[in-house]
């Protein structure tokens, strides 16, 4: 069973505009609507590599209302705790230089008790067979070592869990010894310290230092430059697909899908690189935070060129 924590979910909106004008007239060529937030991106994910998902966090008003309906429609399992206030709305403006202007709103407060609450319900999911995913930021009000106390409730009860997140949410919950990581570059380089950017090996000593310390699966998407993954005898990098692309806006979520839908399916390192890989190539030809179809990730799939690095 995998478990989707969206703490901060969203309906993302994506504008399409030849050019952004500050402080003029912007005329709007397209806008699509999806139901959002990491969590939920891969729940949608999941569910479009042929798995199932059960999405929680927490949900209010409007907006939460839509996301549940998107939910419904698509025939993903929800367990959301809902709330004051409204679910928040993002808007990312894409130029047609590819250049994306994002414009997040906070989102909901969320207090000590509802913070409890969900913990509980995640832990009644909890078990041997569980993943949990925990992705994204987190509402006003809730402590930074959330993850981290969520890590070790589950993994009391014998569940696994996959983190994407970055700052101090991630530096906290390394501390919880998550047993699946999927970090970008640009987070590996801040949780090492690093003031510019790194070369591959540089990352991969990084990688291999978290994997170490107890985590079983460090993937590091790397943008054009592929990305790397190291576990227990097996460490590869992949370069980049070539495809057409419309936004990098949910790559990294899709292969976080790709990575739980692996682990859920008990495929082997290979199939694992292969999908994580073509999952996420496939996520940037979509519109929106849209996922790939499963007949793509299986043609791509096909293309993916693995490296061994060790």
């Amino acid at each position: 069973m995998i478990v989707t924590v969206t703490m901060n979910p969203a309906i993302d909106k994506t504008v399409d505009i030849d050019a952004l004008e500050r402080g003029g007239l912007n005329r709007i060529k397209k806008v699509e609507y999806d139901a959002g937030g990491k969590g939920i991106n891969v729940s949608k994910t999941i569910r479009e590599l042929g798995g199932t998902s059960v999405a929680a966090g927490f949900l209010g008003g409007n907006a939460g209302r839509t996301i549940e309906s998107v939910l419904n429609e698509k025939g993903i399992q929800h367990d959301f705790i809902w709330v004051e206030g409204e679910t928040r709305t993002n808007t990312k403006v894409f130029e047609t230089t590819g250049e994306v202007t994002e414009l997040n709103e906070p989102g909901p407060e969320i207090s000590p008790a509802q913070m409890e609450q969900l913990i509980k319900k995640l832990e009644e999911y909890a078990g041997a067979e569980t993943l949990f995913i925990l992705a994204g930021s987190i509402p006003h009000g809730v402590d930074k070592g959330i993850y981290a106390e969520i890590i070790r409730r589950v993994h009391a009860h014998g569940a696994k869990v996959l983190l994407d997140a970055d700052g101090e949410l991630f530096r906290n919950a390394l501390d919880a010894g998550p047993d699946l990581i999927k970090p970008n570059r640009v987070e590996l380089e801040e949780f090492a310290g690093y003031d510019y950017r790194a070369s591959v090996e540089e990352l991969l000593q990084v990688a291999k230092g978290l994997k170490n310390k107890g985590i079983g699966t460090v993937a590091v998407s790397m943008g054009k430059s592929g990305a790397m993954f190291v576990r227990e005898g097996y460490e590869v990098r992949c370069p980049a697909l070539s495809v057409k692309a419309h936004s990098t806006v949910g790559a990294g979520d899709a292969m976080v899908a790709a990575l739980a839908y692996a682990w859920d399916q008990n495929l082997d390192d290979e199939q694992t690189v292969r999908m994580c890989i073509a999952t996420s190539a496939g996520a940037v030809t979509t519109i929106g935070t849209k996922p790939p179809t499963r007949a793509l990730v299986d043609e791509l799939m096909r293309q993916v060129e693995i490296e061994k690095i060790s």
